[in-house]
């Protein structure tokens, strides 16, 4: 006898690669690696490491969160809460640059700003900032870095909106669990009574068949 729950325990997995902010976070890594080796000593100034660090720690959360996510609704709403962290970490150091360097911190109505946030909204990915990345400065690289990490930050906001909706109307995997124990005892419950009531018919069916063949059994009158 089979049974189906429909109760599932593991959540369906998240394909990492495949998301936005995930993408948008590899293109920071990799594109921070470029601009520390560009602009900072690449010996004897702790930054290089602390801003290394944050940006590899924003993507690697991602990917961590995300596995974990099947199993751990929580554990996936902390490392993803500790991706934006270390992103936000990296903004701060890239504006402390900008500062320190007495350069430019692009205003919302700059129209290099206004240009840079159409671009980086529409492309994810570091093969999509390669070709451009060469010809820029410090300033203009820091402010694009600057734009990719606050539209990151944005799209885990809503994307952690989501999971914590999700796990108030789920569940963490205790319920879930729950949820499908009790589906799986409820189905086989009424399997039980659908099989005593379908025993009763054919008792009262054999029955009726016993007392038709004593009918027959009789001797007929003359």
């Amino acid at each position: 006898m089979e049974y189906n729950t429909k109760g599932k325990v593991l959540k369906k997995a998240v394909v990492w690669r495949d998301l936005y902010f995930y993408r948008k976070s590899d293109a920071i890594y990799q594109l921070t690696v470029d601009f520390c080796h560009r602009f900072l000593p690449l010996y004897g100034d702790r930054t290089v490491d602390q801003m290394v660090q944050a940006a590899r720690s924003g993507k690697q959360n991602i990917v961590e969160g995300s596995e974990d996510g099947q199993t751990s609704s929580e554990m996936e709403i902390k490392l993803l809460n500790v991706a934006r962290g270390s992103l936000q970490e990296l903004r701060s150091d890239y504006l402390d640059y900008l500062n320190t360097h007495h350069l430019s911190i692009w205003p919302a109505n700059n129209e290099r700003q206004q240009r840079l946030r159409v671009f980086c909204h529409s492309h994810n990915d570091f093969s999509d900032y390669e070709p451009l990345v060469a010809k820029m400065n410090d300033e203009e690289m820091a402010n694009l870095l600057l734009t990719l990490c606050h539209q990151t930050d944005k799209m885990m906001c809503a994307y952690l909106e989501k999971l914590e909706h999700r796990f108030v109307t789920e569940g963490g995997i205790k319920e879930r669990m729950h949820a499908a124990r009790t589906g799986y005892r409820q189905e086989v419950d009424a399997r039980l009574r659908a099989l005593e009531a379908e025993n009763l018919q054919l008792k009262a069916r054999i029955k009726e068949l016993e007392g038709l063949l004593g009918e027959i059994g009789k001797p007929r009158k003359v």
